[in-house]
């Protein structure tokens, strides 16, 4: 099925309008697999949009399918690839339920004649049309298209066909949303008299003068916001400080397991002891996987410019045969062995036609594509038909697996180490117009050598190598260190004053990690750990907690619980302190302000300076962003008065003067050209409809409650 796999790779990019409709916030738990009880009752259900239900056993089924798809092709499941999954499954789910209320509203359907215009009319899925166009004629070949699509529905493999009832399913929910969205943005209209009035306002300019005091000009150390003051103005402002789920916050410390002095140490006898053999082995990369080195010894030759070791010029001069080290690569140790040296061009100009026994997924695994007898025979085909005088280009169009097929399959400029073992040892090893087939892990190439250019030294080089990781006596060490920093911690009074005597004198920090979500898989995007987040949750306020996370162990403590619903005073400070305090600092000003008369008194009194902006315009221009001082700059009932009180600003208390408002022309003033200009705008920023959609749906999630 690997035309399948190549479909579904770039099927993927079909959702994208999906994607664009999810909903920020809602984050799935962890992997659904394994659970016993799970379900804590007879409830299956995971949640609800608007009252249909999401269920556990149809949301599972997609989850795993998608999940084995991932794993199969070589991305990370860990808890932040569990996470990123089951957040993107969620969101499809709820996106369209959301999305389907909307097309049965309207009326929005999909029949199967118009799921065969997606397909095979003209303008098909560009996989398909990759996939099935002609390279001879350039034309989409329906026939072929058709047949591979009824190959794929007659599979004997399910997960075959679930993936094709969700290629099909998101290409119907693609052409409802384009029709929805169709709808909308031709609904987008701009009136005459708003384009007309829009007008008058840019023409105006005034001329201003004022006094600005700014709120630096008051200590914030002098001024108090109290909790009653961010209460009366969360009440004030409720839609502002609503959220959909708990949330908590935590302080917590992180105990270092990174490796000690004696875990290199011992890394360091390791290898001394296996010198020897690594020096005399003549299987060495038998002998190099079953030490467990890392990277893949690379069996080929290297110039010294595509060396990357830290200490290569030490390596380059060991000679053939023998072996240097161990020395510090990183978070490893090396030795290195000389195998050989070779004269080298410095770079060669290449063309080749790739018959693929396997593909490269995104994270580097090989996917079997074809038979290897089956790439052989082709590849030996193709050699013997250039040689009786077939043009390469045209092989090369029509057969290349290659992503440089559509460039004749020309690699130019490649230095050493670029290519796989077997291609580097043919193109450098062979002179200017060698031709042949080699076989290297991705199929059977035939190469032919254009040009060369240099000459260098090039080595082959093995490399044994142990990662420095942290001995059991390390980590029991610092497991101890945290079990007894949490044992004399039993809650958060005692965490602080424990983290004071013990822990900052040795330079530990203690952090904070603040809104972490039921469904994380990480805290602060550092520490990644669906366990500790488990634990959080389970925690009472001022609990402390000790859970390990990679190498080190972590002990937290519970500083606040947010509920779902509106926000509490602790969690809202951070954003209300600042605007309480200048609105406080506004009220001191005006009051010592007072009535203004003049200008003249309001500089005296407050020792700042009359300023004067005498191009002002409805925009605020190079004035700042003061609305409300331009407001009522262009207030006609103020123009040539000083402004009788004083105006609170963003940066200041303003008091004003307007001495006088006039009008400039306006160009390009053309009504009928403005509005198609001003809809085509709107219409580009309509999209879709993603925030109303979620403010007026009604969504509940229970995941927490499963998993």
């Amino acid at each position: 099925m690997s035309v399948i796999q190549t479909i579904r790779d770039k099927g993927a990019k079909i959702s994208v309008i999906l994607i664009a409709l999810s909903l920020v916030g809602f984050i799935l738990m962890d992997a659904f697999t394994g659970r016993s009880n799970l379900f804590g009752g007879n409830s299956t259900t995971l949640g609800t949009v608007n009252g249909k239900k999401i269920d556990y056993i149809d949301f599972n089924k997609k989850y795993q399918a998608e999940s084995d798809y991932r794993q199969q092709q070589g991305y990370p499941m860990d808890d932040r690839g569990r996470q990123q999954l089951n957040e993107s499954v969620w969101n499809q789910e709820v996106t369209k339920i959301l999305a389907q209320e909307e097309f049965n509203r309207l009326g929005i359907t999909i029949g199967k004649n118009e799921v065969n215009d997606i397909l095979f009319g003209n303008n098909p899925p560009q996989d398909l049309k990759q996939r099935f166009t002609d390279p001879k004629t350039n034309q989409y070949d329906v026939e072929q298209a058709k047949q591979f699509m009824l190959q794929w529905k007659r599979s004997k493999n399910e997960s075959d066909r679930q993936q094709l009832s969700s290629y099909i399913e998101s290409l119907e929910m693609n052409r409802m949303m384009e029709k929805y969205a169709s709808l909308l943005i031709n609904s987008v209209n701009v009136p005459k008299w708003f384009v007309e009035k829009q007008n008058i306002e840019n023409s105006q300019i005034a001329k201003i003068s004022y006094v600005k005091v700014p709120y630096t000009t008051i200590a914030d150390s002098t001024v108090k916001v109290t909790d009653a003051d961010i209460a009366d103005y969360i009440s004030k402002h409720k839609e502002e400080f609503k959220q959909d789920q708990e949330t908590r916050n935590i302080e917590y410390i992180v105990f270092d397991g990174r490796p000690s002095h004696n875990d290199s140490v011992a890394v360091i006898e390791k290898l001394q002891a296996q010198k020897e053999e690594f020096k005399n082995t003549n299987d060495i990369k038998t002998f190099l996987a079953k030490s467990g080195s890392s990277p893949t010894f690379y069996d080929s030759y290297i110039t010294k410019g595509e060396i990357k070791q830290p200490n290569k010029d030490s390596i380059l001069k060991t000679p053939v045969g023998e072996v240097v080290g161990p020395y510090p690569d990183a978070n490893s140790y090396a030795i290195a062995r000389m195998i050989g040296i070779k004269q080298w061009p410095d770079t060669v100009k290449v063309r080749h036609i790739l018959i693929a026994t396997n593909q490269q997924n995104q994270q580097g695994q090989l996917i079997p594509v074809r038979a290897d007898s089956t790439a052989k025979k082709l590849a030996d085909s193709i050699q013997i038909a250039i040689k009786n005088g077939a043009n390469f280009d045209t092989l090369c169009l029509k057969y290349s697996d290659d992503g440089t097929k559509d460039k004749g399959g020309v690699y130019d400029n490649v230095t050493t180490g670029r290519m796989v073992p077997e291609f580097n040892d043919f193109i450098f090893d062979h002179k200017a117009g060698d031709k042949g087939v080699v076989k290297t892990d991705y199929g059977y190439h035939y190469i032919e050598v254009l040009s060369q250019k240099g000459s260098s030294p090039a080595y082959k080089i093995a490399y044994l190598t142990k990662s420095i990781e942290p001995s059991s006596a390390t980590d029991d060490s610092v497991n101890n260190a945290a079990s007894q920093f949490a044992g004399n911690s039993l809650d958060r009074k005692a965490f602080d004053d424990n983290f004071e005597k013990t822990l900052k004198a040795k330079g530990i920090n203690k952090l904070l990690a603040m809104d972490i979500q039921p469904g994380d898989a990480s805290v602060n995007q550092v520490l990644v750990s669906r366990a500790l987040v488990k634990a959080i949750f389970a925690a009472k306020k001022g609990e402390v907690i000790k859970i390990p996370v990679a190498n080190n162990y972590v002990v937290a403590t519970v500083t606040d619980i947010n509920e779902a619903g509106t926000q509490s005073v602790t969690k809202a400070r951070p954003l209300v302190e600042s605007i309480l305090l200048k609105r406080k600092k506004a009220q001191q000003i005006i009051q010592k302000i007072g009535k203004v008369s003049t200008l003249e008194a309001v500089s005296t009194a407050m020792n700042q300076p009359v300023q004067v902006a005498d191009s002002l315009r409805m925009s605020g221009g190079a004035f700042g962003f003061e609305p409300r001082v331009v407001g009522a700059s262009f207030n006609p009932a103020n123009n040539g008065k000083t402004v009788a009180e004083p105006i609170e600003g963003n940066e200041g208390v303003f008091a004003i003067k307007v001495d006088n408002i006039s009008a400039t022309p306006v160009a390009n003033a053309n009504i009928d050209d403005q509005r198609k200009q001003l809809i085509q705008a709107l219409q580009q920023r309509q999209g879709y409809p993603t925030q109303v959609l979620i403010k007026t749906a009604t969504i509940k999630d229970n995941r927490s409650k499963f998993f």
